[in-house]
């Protein structure tokens, strides 16, 4: 009796395909949307993690603050290479103090002129940034010491320089008219986060102090520890080799932040995963407004199919024969268009990630979260409209015309 019962329900949506598809459309529009802006989000979680990750869990950034006097900023401060050389000198915990001097400078080739960033650091940016040399070789411990005229070019900056940037290396261009030679051209980072290098020119510190910006300012320092386990107590080390730079009396505030990237990533990670159920919760709204589509369809059903109900039930069908074919169109239709849904949201998630070059992944779990609250919105928008049909008197619904 069940079997047969089920055959009815889906032989009674065959025989109107189009109201059937109609009615399924906001389940599938609900879905797809769910599906679709989940994979955005975890896309964007997992995009993150591993920018986070090829930049070390065990990095510290530390960056400049505001000096504060009984509550109020006394205006902006600043880290400076003794900020560098303490650091270096002092810190226990770290393997590797990278100081960034960073400007927006005109660079000039022949009849080419670009504005870019350019970062005055030390070899060890490098290793720290994880960073691959395609052409040429990275400046040295050497060429920091006695202040040459050295740079390293990103990938995207090369080939706005040059026509063939592999014939770069070698050759002379000007930052800030000052002749630079090229000696290194980097392999593209990917980096889209914390500043990509692909754009960018790499001098020596020494050359950026003294030759380029005459300053000593450094606007970040990255500092790498040694293992994992250390990053508190490095923290806690940094946080005092700097307040005595900055001659910080007890009591005052720090006029610099330290962050860690651990930590980051988990800001990161709760801030997308915020906005992702946030939107997923927009979408729902959809599969809402499609259950109460499938009511209101049922509801018209059952009035329709008033005499073949009564028929059935004087041939013997019992109440909750009736109330469970009624209940089978109403699941049927919620989870075929939840497959629907899935399908449409899946490509829609592939399209986006291949045509706009957005990070996408589809999770199980939005899989299951969506076919699963599609086949709760059949089950709660189709309880009402099958209950109608089951409760009709049988001598009622053979006189309806």
């Amino acid at each position: 009796m069940i079997w047969e019962t089920i055959k009815v329900a889906i032989t009674a949506l065959r025989a109107n395909k189009l109201r059937s598809f109609l009615t399924m459309l906001g389940i599938i529009i609900g879905v797809g949307a769910v599906i679709t802006v989940v994979a955005m989000g975890e896309g964007a979680q997992r995009a993150v993690q591993e920018q986070i990750e090829a930049l070390g869990t065990n990095q510290l950034s530390i960056s400049s603050g505001y000096r504060w006097w009984r509550g109020v900023g006394g205006g902006g401060t600043f880290l400076s290479v003794d900020d560098y050389k303490a650091l270096e000198r002092e810190a226990q915990h770290v393997s590797a103090v990278v100081p960034e001097m960073d400007a927006q400078l005109q660079i000039e080739r022949l009849s080419n002129n670009v504005n870019a960033r350019v970062i005055g650091t030390v070899p060890a940016f490098q290793r720290v940034r994880n960073l691959t040399v395609e052409y040429g070789n990275f400046f040295t411990q050497a060429d920091l010491v006695a202040r040459r005229t050295v740079a390293v070019i990103g990938s995207q900056l090369a080939t706005r320089l040059a026509d063939d940037p592999t014939q770069l290396v070698g050759q002379t261009i000007r930052i800030r008219a000052i002749p630079f030679e090229v000696i290194a051209i980097l392999a593209p980072s990917g980096e889209r986060g914390f500043g990509s290098v692909d754009d960018r020119a790499i001098i020596p510190l020494t050359t950026a102090q003294y030759r380029i910006s005459g300053s000593d300012r450094v606007e970040d320092i990255t500092v790498e520890v040694v293992g994992a386990e250390n990053v508190n107590r490095a923290m806690v080390e940094i946080e005092r080799i700097l307040r005595r730079e900055h001659r910080l009396r007890p009591g005052q505030e720090d006029d610099f932040f330290i962050r860690n990237r651990a930590d980051l990533m988990s800001t990161f990670q709760e801030t997308t995963r915020t906005f992702s159920i946030l939107l997923a919760g927009i979408a729902l709204v959809s599969l809402l407004v499609g259950g109460i589509g499938i009511m209101n369809i049922m509801l018209v059903s059952v009035t329709e199919r008033t005499r073949e109900i009564g028929v059935r039930k004087a041939m013997g069908a019992t109440r909750r024969n009736i109330l469970f074919q009624f209940l089978i169109e109403a699941l049927t239709l919620c989870l075929l268009g939840g497959l629907a849904g899935l399908l449409a949201g899946a490509a829609a998630a592939v399209a986006l990630s291949h045509f706009a070059n957005w990070n996408t992944a589809v999770a199980p779990a939005a899989i299951i979260l969506a076919v699963g609250f599609s086949g709760a919105v059949g089950i709660f928008f189709g309880i009402y409209p099958a209950r109608r049909a089951a409760a009709l008197d049988p001598i009622v619904a053979l006189r309806y015309e």
